[in-house]
């Protein structure tokens, strides 16, 4: 089996823990390809960043995707998702709405902690798309600057289970996710610390890819998920021109 996993954000260095967090959780034998976005944010914050991210992740998965069994949009909040599951033949999924699928399966109400105050509201908005802001406890986030993308685990760490700790007794929380790739494998490193389940979306992810690939469900060809129609198309990459049927200068 192998997966795509494509890192919206610019950082290398966050790359290289999703990257880490992946090859933990795979199945003997799973392969992981990484990929990091060749233009965007440093990491992605709003609306706007998550649309720069969306665009970087299609043209990556519309390189690479071709010998892959599925495709993993590796930022949370899911940038592109919902439009890469249209044109691609395999299965993609985003860190979001794997960590969430995740959350649901452990207790009825969950927390998602953040790595910035201005995350919250799209985090909310994700979280209301996915048809689950009846069972959203909070959102907490960090609200000091960040010196270094790579490193928020290490330089927020007791702030970040601070966070964690408030969600529980104070909000309520059965459940915690921690969001975002600056993040990846923190739960791990939590693991047994906290009195409720802590859930990562990296690794919720390859697993829920791994068992998607492994139940063959298949590919819309019908409803909303249905390949796009074919229509003229200008100046688009050829990787991503191809998806979209054949380019015409209307």
């Amino acid at each position: 089996m192998r997966l795509l996993i494509i890192n919206p954000n610019i950082s290398d260095s966050v790359t290289a823990l999703i990257e880490a967090e992946a090859k933990l959780s795979a199945s003997p034998g799973t392969e992981i390809t990484m990929h990091t976005a060749a233009f965007g944010v440093a990491y992605i914050e709003t609306r706007f960043e998550a649309l720069i991210g969306a665009y970087a992740t299609a043209q990556l998965a519309a390189e690479h995707h071709t010998s892959h069994d599925a495709v993993i949009v590796a930022a949370f909040g899911d940038p592109g998702l919902a439009g890469l599951r249209e044109v691609l033949p395999v299965p993609v999924l985003g860190m979001t709405e794997s960590a969430l699928a995740t959350a649901c399966l452990l207790g009825h109400r969950f927390s998602i902690i953040a790595i910035s105050q201005r995350i919250q509201a799209w985090y909310r908005e994700v979280v209301e798309a996915n048809g689950l802001i009846g069972r959203l406890a909070s959102i907490r986030a960090l609200d000091r600057p960040l010196a270094g993308i790579g490193s928020v685990q290490t330089d927020h760490a007791e702030a970040l289970r601070t966070l964690c700790e408030r969600a529980v007794q104070e909000d309520g929380a059965e459940v915690i996710v921690l969001a975002g790739a600056p993040l990846a494998g923190l739960a791990r490193a939590m693991r047994g610390t906290l009195p409720v389940p802590v859930v990562d979306g990296v690794s919720s992810a390859v697993r829920h890819a791994e068992s998607l690939v492994a139940l063959q469900p298949g590919k819309a060809i019908a409803g909303s998920f249905a390949p796009p129609p074919q229509k003229p198309n200008r100046g688009l990459p050829d990787a991503l021109a191809a998806l979209l049927g054949p380019r015409t200068s209307g």
